[in-house]
């Protein structure tokens, strides 16, 4: 454990901005709560960069990226070696600070310290990925050859719901490949990304690698902006998604944005209905729904319907809501006071609409303790229709949706005529319809009897239709080629003895 009076990026009080290698408040003078979800408490405050705070980011970044990017990949890799033994060495203290700033489950928040070490650990090994193809004697005499070179200093602007996760999709490729990094993570539970900061410290990162800035709208502005900004990397709502694509687009950037999502899971007639039921629980209700890839929605085809909507009130009678760093929880709160608010605002639309309230997440019984947390129950709805908002939003909470289709048919239509596409499952034990239903559904990220179909490296994770702007997916493969650029060398070296001549055609030889 990195004792409290060791911290260079946060102390009792305050969540500073890390520059340059060094701790700064920065030159804005605003700041923002930080809460606790589980008992509504403020837990620490942020510092809220302004446009000058992040030009002092991004120079700090500019000037280092001469040094690591003509560093050896030899010096790069144990740098990042030694990065991935920091990170497994405060995984308990990772997993605390985004247990009581996010209020997920500290099982979950070690879950998702373990997804961000396999890109870490994809990382390191960049030196063989990086190599291209050369060729000798393309045409007499001439050789050609690849490179992969870095672009220089990028951005990621991340979600609160993965502090460690998301970012850690971007940057550690980025760093390796040798660029240099500014992350502006959400001010809603930004003390992960400090203890990142000082973790790269420790494991030896030259100062102005890997910067962070906090704040909200202003600072993520400035970074669209930035001329010295060569590509940003976006994850969170689709409306800022669009917002971040179209604005960094129009300053000639590189832009990956990752927007949000509906995802859709099938339930053929012929399917373990125990399996899918755990599945849709798990999927649904897991970090309170606030994952890009929990399944909102269950299409139920055929007479399974109510057999299988038992089976998932079931399991939701069992679960246990409250704070996450308690032990046998299964679920905590939502992210904020507002959040628990729209979510339960949803509710009460689904009600209104028709739909049928089969398990109610609006009224808890909890410790008086968490009496002011931002809590919303497991909440079950059956027979939902495409028309109602609960169908249509994203709604980012406990809210699981099942709607009934009469055939596959049916069903792959509803999934494929969703504004969004990031993920879709299926649960059925039918061969032919599960290779069907991935060649045909509309979603970059497909599930067989897999309800949460994240991709693990070297694949990459990206969405579809509006859950996606920008060609190139988050890590793996997409994102090597997204944080550098292809060069190719072509080269002859003439004998002595050789005449030059002048030719205007091209060579035949």
């Amino acid at each position: 454990m990195i004792a409290e009076t060791d911290r260079t990026t946060t102390d009792a009080t305050g969540i500073h901005h890390f520059i340059g290698g060094k701790t700064t408040s920065g030159r804005g003078h605003r700041t923002a709560p930080v809460h606790d979800p589980a008992t509504g408490h403020v837990v620490a405050t942020v510092d809220l960069a302004d446009v000058d705070d992040v030009d002092l980011a991004v120079a700090a970044a500019a000037a280092a990226f001469p040094g690591w990017s003509g560093a050896s990949l030899a010096a790069r890799t144990r740098v990042m070696f030694a990065f991935r033994e920091q990170v497994t060495a405060h995984i308990e203290e990772l997993a605390a600070v985004v247990t009581q700033q996010h209020g997920k489950t500290l099982d979950d928040a070690r879950g998702e310290i373990a997804r961000a070490l396999d890109v870490v650990e994809f990382a390191c090994g960049l030196p063989t990925i990086l190599t291209d193809r050369a060729s000798s004697n393309i045409s007499t005499g001439i050789d050609a050859s690849g490179i992969r070179q870095p672009l220089g200093v990028v951005a990621g602007i991340t979600p609160f719901n993965f502090p460690v996760m998301v970012p850690a999709w971007m940057y550690p490729i980025a760093i390796a490949c040798g660029n240099t990094f500014v992350l502006k993570p959400s001010e809603s539970d930004p003390g992960a990304a400090a203890l990142v900061a000082e973790l790269w410290q420790r494991a030896g990162l030259p100062d102005g690698v890997f910067n962070v800035v906090h704040g909200d709208k202003v600072a993520v502005d400035a970074l669209l902006d930035h001329a010295d900004v060569g590509a940003v990397s976006f994850v969170g709502s689709t409306p800022v998604a669009r917002h971040v694509y179209e604005r960094a687009s129009a300053a000639g950037k590189r832009v990956q944005a990752l927007g949000g999502a509906k995802n859709h899971m099938v339930v053929m007639p012929d399917a373990d209905l125990d399996i899918a039921a755990d599945a849709a629980v798990s999927a649904g209700f897991g970090s309170a729904g606030q994952r890009c890839m929990a399944i909102s929605v269950v299409v139920a085809v055929g007479a399974i319907a109510d057999s299988f909507v038992e089976r998932v009130a079931a399991r939701v009678d069992h679960l246990e809501v409250g704070a996450g760093a308690d032990a046998g929880v299964d679920m905590g709160p939502v992210i904020s006071a507002r959040q628990r608010d729209r979510v339960m605002s949803l509710i009460d639309g689904g009600l209104a609409d028709g739909a049928t309230l089969v398990r109610d997440g609006r009224a808890l019984s909890l410790a008086p303790q968490l009496a002011d947390g931002f809590f919303v129950g497991p909440t079950l709805f059956d027979h939902v229709t495409p028309h109602m908002a609960i169908y249509i939003e994203e709604i980012f909470g406990p809210v699981l949706c099942v709607v009934r289709a009469d055939s596959y048919e049916e069903a792959l239509a509803l999934v494929n005529a969703s504004p969004y596409g990031n993920g879709a499952a299926i649960f059925t034990e039918h061969g032919p319809t599960a290779r069907d239903f991935g060649e045909r559904v509309t979603a970059g990220m497909v599930g067989i009897n897999v309800p949460i179909p994240v991709p693990a490296p070297p694949q990459a994770f990206g969405g579809w239709k509006q859950s996606m702007f920008g060609p190139l997916h988050a890590y793996g493969h997409d994102g090597v080629a997204f944080y550098t650029r292809g060069k190719v060398l072509t080269t002859r070296w003439a004998k002595p003895s050789e005449s030059a001549r002048s030719a205007l055609s091209f060579p035949t030889t």
